[in-house]
């Protein structure tokens, strides 16, 4: 499947609720669902700079793909993480470099985030996209 057959399957999901506290819901079950991240991984240098709730995100390259892993002590961010994941995670690098994350707007994420949320969403796809570049020059 694709990055952007996996953002319409959001966005069609998304689309199912009208109300904006049944999609906070919907993220906090997606964060909730997600295995939580091993504690070996929850290190200083994996946590994401800027946003407000720790988030410590794991990336790791096997046969010319990028395996990602995260988690949130904050249960709505724990699920912006995890849409994240599912949209992004097993895909090349250029893939990923390649990637118009047009879903974020599409859902109304980006207006219903308060903007610290909104810079932490930000800062998790800028570290998501640094992971793809550093393994692009492998």
């Amino acid at each position: 499947m694709t990055i952007n057959e996996r953002q319409d399957e959001v966005i069609e999901e998304f689309q199912g609720f009208d109300d904006w506290m049944d999609k906070y819901q919907l993220l906090i079950d997606l964060g909730n669902e997600q295995a939580p991240l091993d504690e070996k991984y929850k290190v200083e240098s994996n946590l994401i700079d800027g946003c407000q709730s720790r988030v410590w995100l794991q990336a790791d390259y096997e046969d010319g793909k990028i395996h990602f892993q995260a988690e949130s002590d904050a249960l709505i961010v724990k699920g912006i993480v995890a849409l994240l994941i599912r949209v992004l995670n097993d895909s090349t690098p250029q893939e990923i470099l390649d990637a118009d994350l047009y879903f974020i707007e599409q859902i109304g994420l980006k207006e219903h985030l308060s903007p610290t949320r909104s810079n932490g969403l930000l800062a998790m796809v800028k570290q998501i996209r640094m992971y793809a570049l550093a393994f692009s020059q492998r």
